[in-house]
């Protein structure tokens, strides 16, 4: 059983910082794109960055300049560091790993259970 457990996430002032880590736990063969996506309150799941395999990384043109995703493949962990938080960064923070639990296995998705950042004064 692969699970990923999301850490780091609370209340912060606007233009504060937080640092979001996920770790998975499981046997896993391979882990290839490591993301965070969040959903805010009434709206859908959006993508905030990616990190390859390889190390490289893309954002969502809200959170760049400001966001930055990193990873450790020995770890099997991903982190998110966040600064300059606005208001709009309120949300439910979810990580998101692409991965093979065996060498025969088909790729999947897997998803950590979320957690929340709140931006507020």
């Amino acid at each position: 059983q692969v699970q990923l457990v999301e850490s780091g996430g609370g209340l912060v002032q606007p233009g504060g910082s937080l640092r979001l880590s996920c770790a998975a736990s499981g046997s896993i063969f391979s882990i290839n794109v490591m993301a965070w996506y969040r959903q805010a309150p009434g709206k859908g799941r959006e993508g905030v960055a990616h990190i390859t395999k390889g190390g490289t990384t893309d954002y969502a043109d809200s959170v760049k300049g400001r966001f930055t995703i990193s990873r450790d493949n020995a770890k099997k962990m991903v982190y998110l560091q966040m600064n300059s938080l606005k208001v709009e960064d309120t949300a439910v923070y979810y990580c998101k790993f692409g991965l093979l639990r065996t060498y025969y296995s088909v790729p999947e998705d897997v998803w950590g259970q979320g957690t929340q950042v709140t931006v507020s004064s």
